[in-house]
């Protein structure tokens, strides 16, 4: 039955309130052994839900997938394996797979644009992706294929870590036209300290697990980034390219909507 359907029954008393609320919640979740996928969660949270690829099977994957896209038309998948990925493809031909961030983006109908297609498309980049150097680039790669999920246009900026204070200098007038920036780094995590003091937009914090001993897997960089003394300095988790692109989306797609205070 539809929604429409259940209303009528409820209101013409066919089911009870109970039985409708029962009705209502699954239809939004679908019940499996092993899997319980969210397929209501885009009206709650404005986008579908996100599958963690790392540690399912291929097959608990494409089952997830192949619920989903019957609602939306394209789903993402994080942390995924060439192992993974190529069982995958196999059912679900129409995807975009960038390996160095280990992201599948899977559509219904047509392959995925590429964050390089999204920026040419729309011309004007609202989120800049930043990284200290070159090794923090997996988890750039990560970020920008969320971003081009949320149909986020966004630019990626590489390798303007502290070690050379004047590579970032070199930017700061690019980096002062974003809306927001992600800013992803490891060692001990000092750049979106010295970013934050040049630009008037919130700056997301990834610490990485990118360094030596006592970087402590990324440790060192989070606990760094949380003491930052720039105001407009926030973090998410160590290597969380997803999370911190997910946070930038969300406050590009709410400035879209937000209208003015009445006067």
């Amino acid at each position: 039955m539809s929604l429409d359907a259940w209303i009528d029954a409820y209101k013409s008393g066919e089911l009870s309130s109970f039985e409708f609320a029962q009705k209502i919640l699954n239809d939004g979740s679908k019940l499996q052994a092993d899997l319980n996928v969210d397929l209501d969660r885009r009206r709650r949270c404005g986008f579908p839900e996100v599958i963690y690829g790392q540690g399912k099977s291929p097959e608990v994957i494409c089952r997830a997938l192949d619920q989903l896209l019957r609602r939306e038309p394209e789903i993402l998948v994080t942390r995924v394996s060439p192992e993974q990925v190529r069982v995958i493809s196999e059912q679900f031909p129409f995807h975009h797979w960038n390996y160095k961030g280990n992201v599948l983006r899977v559509g219904r109908d047509a392959v995925p644009k590429s964050p390089d297609q999204l920026l040419a498309e729309r011309k004007t980049a609202l989120v800049g992706v930043i990284t200290a150097g070159t090794t923090d680039q997996p988890i750039a790669m990560e970020a920008m294929e969320t971003l081009a999920w949320m149909d986020i246009p966004a630019k990626l900026i590489e390798d303007v870590g502290v070690a050379g204070p004047y590579r970032l200098l070199a930017r700061v007038s690019e980096l002062q036209s974003f809306s927001v920036l992600v800013c992803i780094a490891g060692m001990e995590g000092a750049l979106p300290s010295v970013l934050g003091g040049y630009v008037d937009c919130p700056v997301i914090s990834v610490p990485t697990s990118v360094g030596y001993g006592a970087n402590l897997a990324g440790v060192s960089a989070l606990l760094s980034m949380l003491n930052s003394c720039a105001s407009n300095v926030a973090v998410v988790n160590i290597d969380a390219g997803f999370k911190g692109a997910y946070m930038a989306g969300l406050m590009i797609k709410r400035l879209a909507v937000a209208k003015p205070a009445a006067t």
